[in-house]
């Protein structure tokens, strides 16, 4: 077998959650183009449908703030489509407020987006994973769970992918023996809708790229072999690990 033969993912299920733009978009081609099976799994059926036809990939709606919602995504995927074999939590939003004005709903919306979401669907698919021992997840971290970003307020979405790395670490230490993989992609700034909303404010923008050693942000599609990579044999001995993916910008 060929070093490029470990990255082929031919006939394998992938379920990729906020798969419908950005990022997730990106890695749900990036796993086709591999040979996986995609499903793109989105809160918005109008948009993921779309991007569904796009890749001819198969599309499922879900609200992965909700536990009963994830439920039966797991199960409508298993009985249309199989076993699932590797997992992308993408799903993820934010809110820009300062921390003595966050208020309750927006912190507690960010969390079951963001943290618990990733909890859900990791608990729900890895149970399959682990029956069949047989299984790779990957969570979308970010470089906000290791610094504290600046010059924008964002503490419920710092705090939420600081736990998403620490989730990750400890559901690769309890299922490692048991055949299943977890880990985590920390990107920096990229061009997604999101993003680039934030570009608009001109000290956001500056700030952004002064910050970040090579002057700019990252495409979407710069981010997702680092998916492909941690969900194929090509790195059968990486659990547990949060692969950064920032332009430089934690070094400093």
């Amino acid at each position: 077998m060929s070093v490029l033969d470990l990255f082929k993912l031919e006939g394998r299920l992938a379920v990729v959650t906020g798969a419908a733009q950005g990022i997730g978009f990106e890695i749900a081609k990036a796993l086709q183009e591999a040979g996986a099976r995609v499903v793109i799994a989105d809160l918005n059926p109008e948009v993921g449908q779309e991007a569904a036809q796009h890749l001819g990939a198969a599309f499922e709606a879900v609200d992965v703030s909700d536990s009963s919602s994830v439920s039966a995504l797991v199960a409508r995927v298993t009985e249309q489509y199989g076993p699932t074999e590797i997992l992308i939590n993408n799903a993820g939003i934010v809110r820009n407020t300062a921390a003595e004005l966050t208020s309750d709903e927006d912190w507690q919306l960010v969390m079951r987006v963001n943290l618990d979401g990733v909890y859900w669907c990791c608990r729900e698919f890895g149970r399959s994973m682990l029956e069949r021992g047989r299984g790779t997840i990957v969570n979308q971290a970010s470089m906000s769970g290791l610094i504290s970003n600046h010059p924008q307020p964002q503490i419920a979405y710092n705090t939420s992918k600081a736990g998403v790395i620490h989730l990750t670490r400890s559901l690769a230490g309890e299922w490692a023996s048991r055949g299943v993989r977890v880990n985590a992609i920390a990107p920096g700034y990229t061009a997604t809708p999101l993003t680039k909303r934030g570009l608009e404010n001109p000290t956001w923008r500056s700030t952004w790229l002064e910050n970040t050693p090579m002057g700019r942000l990252a495409e979407p599609s710069e981010i997702a072999p680092a998916a492909l990579y941690l969900t194929s044999d090509a790195s059968s001995f990486v659990t547990g690990h949060t692969l950064v993916i920032d332009g430089g910008y934690t070094v400093w």
